[in-house]
């Protein structure tokens, strides 16, 4: 006779806590976002297709992505130098400005849109210079990419930041004792290792960019066809009672932002498999071995 034994978790709760996370979830996320997708289905194939494609819909769509991406490029850039000055070098108020990298997400949306609408407008300290040169900062696309920049920087940052602290200095001091030069050294040794996490933390800014508001409706202006956003649109047909079309638009946003958490979490599993891959050749590499490519070039 055989007597079977039920296999127990080592961490008790199991079932109750995988029940009130779905429960939890279902009540703050799913329930909501699936609303968004039955009022929508109360629309017609062409009712839906003529409202997502509205010239004012596809203003609004132009400005979002393309000044989302231009925010990402930019905050890819001069993020990753704020990362480095953070890891690499030590100077007087290092923890000040390592704190201020926060400020963004700490700071309510709507006072960094005031803040920056009063220092970029016409009037203002940089927006009086800038009209000068003929640049308008405030209310124009320019403000809503500098808008975008603002929420978008702490992402890049904090994610860069970390694989920075990780990395070997050893592994730079190696490569230029076999020969790398320093572009040689930032190329083959240092970028391979940063990349994932550089485009995971870009493309994290993207995504908190393309649903930002409370920042942009102050210093874009809100002019249709010209600097109004796409939840500043849906706003607006909300306001005016346009349910179905606010939701339809919504449900674009919903789909767009759907694929960039794809894609982030695709970056991260590329990460990790990049990781692990290092780890095991770097674990794997003897004494006397064949010389790197910088060394041989």
């Amino acid at each position: 006779m055989t007597i079977r034994f039920k296999r127990r978790s080592i961490l008790p709760g199991f079932g109750l806590s995988l029940g009130f996370t779905l429960f939890y979830l279902s009540l703050i996320v799913l329930i909501p976002l699936s609303a968004v997708f039955v009022k929508t289905f109360s629309l017609t194939w062409h009712q839906f297709w003529h409202i997502v494609t509205a010239r004012r819909a596809l203003a609004s769509y132009r400005l979002s992505f393309g000044a989302s991406a231009i925010a990402a490029l930019i905050n890819l850039v001069f993020g990753l130098n704020v990362a480095w000055v953070l890891v690499r070098y030590k100077f007087p108020g290092k923890r000040l400005l390592d704190s201020l990298v926060d400020l963004p997400f700490a700071l309510p949306t709507a006072v960094a849109g005031i803040a920056l609408t009063t220092i970029y407008a016409p009037n203002g300290w940089i927006g009086h210079s800038l009209d000068k040169v003929g640049i308008k900062g405030a209310y124009s696309p320019l403000g809503v990419v500098i808008a975008l920049t603002f929420t978008g920087l702490p992402f890049v940052v904090r994610t860069v930041q970390p694989v920075l602290e990780d990395l070997d200095k050893e592994m730079e001091e190696a490569a230029a004792s076999l020969g790398a030069g320093r572009w040689q050294v930032v190329t083959r040794v240092l970028w391979p290792s940063i990349l994932p996490a550089a485009l995971t933390g870009g493309t994290m800014a993207f995504a908190r960019a393309v649903g930002e508001y409370g920042s942009v409706v102050f210093i874009s202006g809100n002019m249709p066809m010209r600097t109004e956003i796409t939840p500043l649109l849906i706003i607006t047909k909300l306001q005016q009672y346009d349910y179905t079309g606010a939701t339809a638009i919504a449900v674009v946003m919903l789909v767009a932002a759907f694929v960039l958490l794809l894609t982030i979490n695709l970056l991260q599993v590329w990460s990790g498999h990049r990781g692990r891959m290092r780890a095991s050749l770097e674990s794997r590499a003897l004494p006397g071995s064949p010389s790197p490519a910088w060394a041989r070039e």
